[in-house]
């Protein structure tokens, strides 16, 4: 029966009972409606006069036919279902909970030992993650690697993605998040931004489980340049089979590859053939029972397992390795409501952070302490100041690097100008500052020679790790400072953000002091330590690294932090690809 014989005899419509669904009956109705409109303004407009058949309409029916049922009938059906099903179990909660049985046991009921000769095949999403989406992570790739306009419309896509089933969801997010994205920019992401997110959201109990076997393989419906560079780099998997995106040249598309979202189900068949996985670990959905079912032994990460408690979190002393370095300007995992928030502090966070800069400029240390505490920055001072025994020569305070902000918040707190000598700090960093800054060459004898003229003129102030860590690590410090000066006094600097990091490796380092004032509430710890005692310097006998080895020690364990032997070349190469030099802009 065609849509023309219904519109030429409506008696001969079919009865709703006869559609097998709901969704396929809101489809025809709309049809209807639409064949009646084309109707209505004349038939004659659409015929093609030479062969006297109707083609465009048959067209426009069948766009209009999947629009409808995709994208219309289709997702009011789930949204609907989703609706009554929640109400339902709402208030019958007996029920809701008798219907989330696992299939297959927990995985906390796995036995760890003898598992060294295993394979282990199972899924980041839904069961190495804690994460209940991995919409935060799309996120993060259309913030970090695209712009801020990617990620507000990702963000405004969110409320159409609910009533979405699970594919289309997916190939929703990777348009958004992929389309002209460069394939350098993912790159980059991959490797300085994601994992920390990823590191800081495993399920602990799934990682000891993963630790124990000897090959792991994993499978997911999620791009695969989204997450095997971390897993790879981080938990040493043997094998990340995932979907692949379409590119263009240099550029992504935002369309998957020809073999379309990955089925898990048929990827383990054909990566392993006739033989059997030994173990395969699961999220309690139906998609995963099938997918694990295909292995000797089956478990399932139940959602008791994935809840934020002391067996499933996985805290940093137990990361499979160390995260010193990482990169990017979000703070926190944009999950959908974070993100709004974001969006909606951003312009009160723009005219905070402007406020802030001006009275640090314009106002004098005290005021400007005053104003900038009022204004919702957390500062702290511990320990007092110190002065100098030689009246030739200034003190040299030594820094832990936190951020380029360092020398201001010690200026501000101790209430008296310092000289700060940096090495790489943009023009306009420079020009803001509301203190004096020198640039060094980084040749030894030239910047020996400058800071020792900088030191006859007064106090100074030096971060002999010469680039930021944000981690509770200090790097290896430069030696050249203790050869300068006998009168050094450590001080340990800490802050802490909530929702923006103002430092960067491969953004504007020039916006590092906005992004970090434009927070809520930023905190700024310093704590004088004191001045070093002579015998513990050059002067007392002792080498300069042994000088500078010892100060990187008193501020370590100030901090709670751990001493390491990394460098500034070590971060730039691993997070921007390059050496660090910032060049005058």
């Amino acid at each position: 029966m065609t849509p023309i014989n219904i519109l030429c005899n409506p008696s001969a419509s079919p009865h709703p009972s006869s559609f097998t669904s709901f969704p396929c009956y809101l489809s025809f109705c709309v049809k209807f409606l639409l064949l009646s409109f084309v109707s209505s303004i004349g038939w004659r407009i659409f015929i093609n006069i030479e062969t006297g058949s109707m083609v465009f309409p048959m067209v426009f029916l069948k766009i209009m036919d999947w629009v409808v049922y995709q994208l219309l009938a289709n997702s009011c059906y789930r949204a609907a279902r989703k609706m009554r099903n929640y109400g339902f179990f709402l208030r019958n909660p007996s029920l809701r909970t008798s219907q989330q049985y696992p299939l297959f046991p927990s995985v906390t009921k796995c036995c760890l030992e003898g598992r060294g000769s295993h394979t282990l095949v199972c899924d980041i999403d839904g069961a190495l993650l804690r994460s209940q989406s991995f919409f935060p992570y799309f996120m993060l790739v259309a913030f970090e690697g695209g712009s801020i306009f990617r990620a507000f419309l990702l963000l405004l896509s969110w409320p159409f993605l609910w009533v979405l089933d699970s594919e289309l969801r997916f190939r929703v997010m990777i348009f958004i998040s992929f389309c002209g994205l460069r394939l350098k920019d993912m790159e980059s992401v991959g490797r300085s931004v994601m994992p920390k997110f990823y590191l800081e959201n495993l399920n602990l109990q799934v990682y000891e489980l993963w630790a124990s076997t000897g090959s792991r393989v994993v499978f997911t419906s999620v791009p695969r340049v989204m997450v095997e560079g971390f897993l790879k780099e981080y938990l040493s998997v043997n094998h990340v089979i995932g979907t692949e995106l379409q590119t263009v040249g240099q550029y992504f598309t935002g369309l998957l590859s020809g073999s379309g979202l990955l089925v898990k189900c048929s990827a383990l068949k054909e990566f392993f053939g006739e033989k059997k996985p030994d173990i395969g670990l699961g999220s309690s959905s139906l998609h995963d029972h099938h997918f694990i079912s295909l292995c000797k032994e089956s478990y399932v990460v139940t959602n008791e397992d994935s809840k934020s408690s002391a067996s499933s979190v996985m805290t940093r002393d137990k990361y499979p390795k160390p995260l010193v370095f990482h990169d990017g300007r979000l703070a926190f995992l944009p999950t959908p409501w974070a993100t709004l928030s974001m969006f909606l502090w951003l312009p009160l966070g723009i005219v905070l952070a402007i406020y802030r800069v001006c009275i640090g400029i314009f106002l004098p240390y005290k005021m400007a302490n005053s104003l900038g505490v009022r204004s919702g920055i957390d500062i702290r001072l511990k320990g007092n100041d110190i002065k100098s025994d030689n009246n030739r020569k200034g003190v040299l305070y030594v820094c832990s690097h936190r951020t380029l902000l360092d020398p201001v918040f010690l200026c501000t707190t101790l209430g008296k100008p310092l000289t700060a000598v940096t090495y790489s700090l943009s023009k306009t960093s420079e020009i803001i500052a509301p203190i004096r800054t020198v640039r060094l060459t980084r040749d030894r004898k030239k910047d020996g020679e400058t800071m020792q003229r900088l030191l006859s003129e007064g106090d100074l102030v030096v971060c002999p790790e010469g680039t930021t860590c944000r981690e509770p690590y200090l790097l290896r410090f430069s030696s050249l400072f203790a050869e300068l000066a006998d009168e050094i006094v450590p001080v340990a600097m800490y802050t802490h953000v909530t929702m923006f990091y103002g430092t960067t490796a491969s953004g504007l380092k020039c916006l590092d002091p906005i992004f970090f004032l434009m927070n809520p509430r930023p905190s700024y710890h310093v704590h004088v330590l004191g001045k070093l005692p002579k015998e513990l310097t050059c002067a007392g006998g002792r080498s300069s690294c042994e000088v500078a080895n010892y100060i990187q020690r008193q501020l370590a364990d100030a901090l709670g932090f751990e001493c390491t032997t990394l460098t500034r070349r070590d971060k730039y190469i691993m997070l921007a690809g390059n050496e660090g030099v910032v060049q005058n802009k």
